[in-house]
C-alpha cells in the first residue's frame, strides 16, 4: 500500500515537470527563434527494495529483489525540438531568418568582463550609434573569423545582406555572418535569453542554412498542440491525486477500524 503512495508521488512529480515544460512553451510561443523543448518520461530503471534474511533463498547473504515491483515513473529525458519555425516578413534591414540548419554566432560578456560565445536562432538584430550589429540585449554578432561587425555609415548607407550572409554598406563588402552548426544538438545547453551554448562533446560544422533579410523566424510552438499536452497533464495529474486520496482511505480503515477489531 506505502509502494502505491510511492508510485502515485513520482507521476505527480512526473506531470509537474511536463506542466513546467508546457507552459515554458507557451508563453514564448511569440519569442523569436524560440524552440519548444519536450520531455520525456521512463520508468524506475533499478529497484530499491531487497530481500533480507530470507531462509527461503538457501543463504541469508543473498541479497535478491523482491518479486516484480513497478517503482513507478521518473524524468527521462528534456530536449529542444530544433524544427525551423515559420518566417515573418519585416522589412527591417537587421532583421535576418536563417533557413536550414545553423545558428548566428554572438559574443557575450559576464559581469566579471569574461567574453563567452554562445549561439542563437534569434535574428532580430539593430545597430549600434558606432555601426556594431548586436542583438536587443546589446550583445556583438560576430562574422565568420570570429571578430565583431562594424558596419561603416550603417544609419546613411543602404544595407544588403545576401544568402551567403555577406553584409555589404553601399556596394562595398563589409563582413559576412558568422553563421555555425553542430553534428549533434544534444550536446547544446540553453543559456538564456534565447541562446544555447556548446557543452564537452560538442562537435561543430558547416552550416547549410542560408539568410534572408527583412525576415525573422518565429517561435515553432504550436499553440493547439501546448493545449492538448496541458489538457493531458492536467487529467494524468488529477488521476495521481485520486490513488493518494484511495491508497489513504484504505490504509485510515486498515488503521483504525481492523486494527481494532
Amino acid at each position: 500500500m506505502v509502494r502505491a503512495l510511492y508510485t502515485a508521488w513520482t507521476g505527480l512529480r512526473n506531470e509537474e515537470r511536463r506542466m513546467d515544460v508546457v507552459t515554458n512553451n507557451m508563453a514564448n510561443a511569440d519569442t523569436t527563434g524560440y524552440k519548444k523543448i519536450d520531455v520525456t518520461a521512463q520508468s524506475f530503471d533499478r529497484q530499491l527494495a531487497v530481500k533480507i534474511n530470507d531462509l527461503t533463498e538457501g543463504s541469508t547473504d543473498v541479497v535478491r529483489g523482491i518479486g516484480g515491483v513497478t517503482l513507478g515513473v521518473k524524468i527521462g529525458e528534456t530536449y529542444y525540438d530544433m524544427s525551423q519555425g515559420n518566417f515573418k516578413q519585416t522589412s527591417d534591414l537587421y532583421n535576418f531568418a536563417l533557413s536550414g540548419n545553423g545558428f548566428f554566432t554572438i559574443s557575450t560578456t559576464d559581469k566579471n568582463g569574461a567574453e563567452h560565445i554562445r549561439y542563437t536562432r534569434d535574428g532580430d538584430f539593430t545597430v549600434t550609434k558606432d555601426g556594431f550589429l548586436v542583438t536587443k540585449d546589446g550583445d556583438f554578432v560576430l562574422d565568420n573569423g570570429g571578430n565583431r561587425i562594424q558596419i561603416p555609415d550603417a544609419n546613411i548607407v543602404q544595407i544588403n545582406v545576401n544568402e551567403l550572409g555577406e553584409i555589404y554598406s553601399g556596394n562595398n563588402y563589409v563582413a559576412t555572418l558568422g553563421v555555425r552548426d553542430f553534428e549533434n544538438y544534444d550536446y547544446l545547453s540553453s543559456y538564456g535569453e534565447n541562446m544555447y551554448e556548446p557543452v564537452a562533446g560538442a562537435t561543430m560544422k558547416e552550416a547549410d542554412a542560408t539568410v534572408m533579410q527583412g525576415y525573422l523566424e518565429m517561435s515553432n510552438v504550436n499553440m493547439v498542440t501546448e493545449m492538448v499536452d496541458l489538457i493531458a497533464v492536467t487529467r494524468a495529474y488529477e488521476t495521481n491525486q485520486k490513488m493518494i486520496q484511495t491508497v489513504d482511505k484504505i490504509l485510515d480503515k486498515a488503521a483504525n477500524n481492523i486494527g481494532n477489531v
